[in-house]
């Protein structure tokens, strides 16, 4: 008779697969000499609702994650990028004719200022948005070598995520604030405690890290 499961029943993963699930342990399998905590506690000592033993609260979520990048190497890495989407911009409202308007004319020239700067939001918020949920890198940040990450577990930003940080930097750096906006929201890194976020980051809850 043979030993395969029947079709249609599955094949079960073999029961020393390192990525399997393993079920808890039966109550009452611990060793027979071990007394229960009071009060419900876990027998290691821990806090029986996930915290750190004794009171010391949760773990550190950059535990195992490369170190944090430099700030004065991210701003670098975001005055590259600023150069080559503000380079396509110029291409772009150059060729559909938008820098053609005269400065004579209050309307044009407030046209042309809104046409510009929602080109450079799109723009922007699509290279940041595309790049990092892809890679966590821009090309900025690929050639300096770092990458943005998820703060809680590290991995790379969902496009969700991207577009929120994305979106918090660029719309007022097109429409408002320009290079403050940029300055104050990057600049948060330099003196941001314990996680080196800008205000970006911190909408997003993302960190960047080294990859050097």
């Amino acid at each position: 008779m043979s030993s395969e499961p029947p079709p249609g029943s599955g094949q079960q993963p073999p029961d020393d697969d390192p990525f399997r699930k393993q079920p808890p342990p039966a109550e009452g399998s611990g060793s027979p000499y071990s007394t229960p905590p009071p009060y419900g506690g876990s027998p290691g000592g821990g806090d029986p609702y996930g915290g750190a033993p004794y009171g010391g609260g949760p773990a550190d979520p950059l535990a195992g994650m490369p170190p944090l990048a430099p700030s004065g190497r991210r701003t670098l890495a975001r005055i590259i990028d600023m150069i080559m989407v503000a380079v396509v911009v110029w291409l772009i409202t150059w060729g559909v004719g938008v820098s053609e308007y005269n400065v004579d004319s209050d309307d044009m020239q407030y046209g042309k200022s809104l046409a510009q700067s929602a080109l450079a939001a799109v723009l922007y918020i699509a290279y940041d948005t595309v790049m990092i949920s892809r890679s966590g890198q821009t090309l900025g940040k690929k050639w300096l070598g770092m990458r943005v990450a998820n703060l809680d577990n590290g991995s790379t930003p969902s496009t969700q995520t991207t577009l929120i940080r994305s979106a918090v930097l660029w719309i007022p750096f097109a429409f408002c604030c320009a290079c403050i906006w940029t300055a104050i929201s990057g600049g948060w890194s330099y003196f941001d405690k314990p996680y080196k976020q800008g205000l970006h980051d911190k909408a997003a809850k993302t960190v960047v890290v080294s990859t050097t």
